[in-house]
């Protein structure tokens, strides 16, 4: 909008300048040729009449006087005093104007005065009134150049507002480099790229979820028609026992859906406002370390070039991010997990590598997208392919980024994040 503001200024400043100059040049000239020009007629009859005596002379104005534009009287030079007391100068034309604005002329001829008038002294006003109406249409052309373009993106913008209300999410605007409201158009091209991508993501998180939570609905289903046999009166208790334990074990994999994405959609919806505070990551680390050994035979071995790295984030989010990679990590390793925490210049690094089987080339390009899983052996279908979307998210929000390095025998996931400072607002 300053770019719009500043372009505006500086069209109607330079074409009043311009336009204004041009045309005062034009009619200063026009002024100049006229006042010579209005000089000419009565020089010319003095140069006639200056030759004859006083009797020719009234016969010759009084012929000159009929039908004349400009009348003509002699005077006795005794008889015409100028204001100041002074006299007419031979040859020399002295103009004077009367009280109702008209024009009077006077020439010396000897012991005579020529005089012609009183004439209108401003024969060209129409002539000054077209001046005017150019000024004005040329400054309206000018002004035309200006807003006709941006109109007509004004109008490709409404166009592409009214398809965006009609749920056609690929709605893209295209205008000229040159354009005044480019970065508009840059700003509802981002705005719908970004509505339609939340669109499809809850079309595509909608479909996985009713297909995820299916497979244990249908086992609840048949639980429950079940329920009379083992329920009756002398069932086995202990399979009855390992009944229920399925039906619960069903209830919290769907509810572990569930939580799994309310944590993607949060994520998904809360894009600002980070919860940020000084954290220690080296502790963070070895607590989530120490907390996840104990579910896997498999070393988890912290490497860390500094004993304290503080850090603005949101700890609870980086914890979640690096529990997931752990996780993840104990599925596939073979013999060591080794987590290494970074301090670069201007980031920070955590960076999770086990030595499993590795991720397939044609998978690492779709891996952090939700309800992706892998299709490695390893994988026996576990999991409901959130937890790399969800690292991903966390690293977004954070302003960062999530790196994977795979072949076989080594997989790699790194977070790199960018320092920032707290604030305290």
């Amino acid at each position: 909008m300053k770019r719009l503001f500043i372009s505006l200024y500086l069209l109607i400043s330079l074409s009043f300048l311009g336009l204004g100059w041009t045309l005062d040049a034009l009619w200063q000239q026009h002024d100049d040729e006229a006042e010579l020009l209005a000089d000419a007629p009565l020089m010319a009859m003095a140069a006639i009449l200056k030759p004859m005596s006083p009797e020719q002379r009234q016969q010759a104005i009084a012929a000159a006087n009929v039908n004349a534009t400009y009348p003509l009287r002699l005077f006795s030079a005794d008889k015409i005093t100028l204001a100041d007391d002074g006299e007419l100068a031979p040859g020399e034309v002295f103009t004077t104007l009367t009280n109702s604005g008209r024009q009077m002329q006077f020439i010396r001829l000897d012991q005579q005065v020529l005089m012609t008038g009183p004439i209108d002294t401003d024969p060209r006003a129409r002539l000054r009134g077209l001046f005017t109406l150019f000024f004005y249409l040329s400054l309206a052309g000018v002004a035309l150049v200006w807003v006709w373009p941006l109109s007509r993106d004004l109008k490709v913008l409404k166009q592409a507002t009214e398809a965006l209300g009609q749920a056609k999410w690929d709605t893209r605007i295209k205008l000229s480099p040159r354009s005044q409201v480019k970065p508009l158009a840059q700003t509802f091209n981002e705005m719908a790229r970004h509505i339609g991508a939340l669109i499809d993501n809850q079309r595509h998180l909608a479909n996985a979820v009713s297909h995820e939570i299916r497979t244990p609905l249908a086992r609840l289903k048949f639980a429950l028609a079940l329920i009379p046999n083992y329920c009756r009166e002398g069932a086995d208790e202990t399979a009855r026992a390992d009944f229920i334990a399925g039906m619960t074990e069903d209830v919290k994999e769907m509810e572990s859906l569930l939580q799994e994405m309310l944590t993607y959609a949060s994520l998904e919806s809360a894009q600002t406002g980070l919860r940020q505070e000084n954290c220690d990551l080296s502790a963070l680390c070895r607590q989530v370390i120490d907390r996840l050994q104990s579910l896997s035979p498999i070393p988890i071995t912290l490497d860390s070039s500094v004993a304290k790295l503080l850090f603005t984030c949101e700890p609870a989010l980086i914890e979640r991010a690096l529990q997931n990679l752990l996780t993840n990590a104990q599925r596939f390793a073979e013999s060591q997990i080794l987590v290494t925490l970074s301090d670069e210049k201007d980031r920070v690094t955590i960076e999770v590598k086990d030595d499993g089987e590795g991720i397939p080339e044609e998978e690492q390009r779709k891996i952090f997208e939700p309800f992706v899983r892998s299709d490695t052996s390893r994988n026996n279908n576990k999991g409901f392919g959130l937890g790399l979307a969800i690292i991903k998210r966390i690293a977004e929000r954070h302003h960062g980024e999530i790196l994977l390095f795979s072949r076989p025998g080594e997989t790699r996931f790194c977070i790199s994040l960018p320092k920032r400072e707290l604030n305290r607002d």
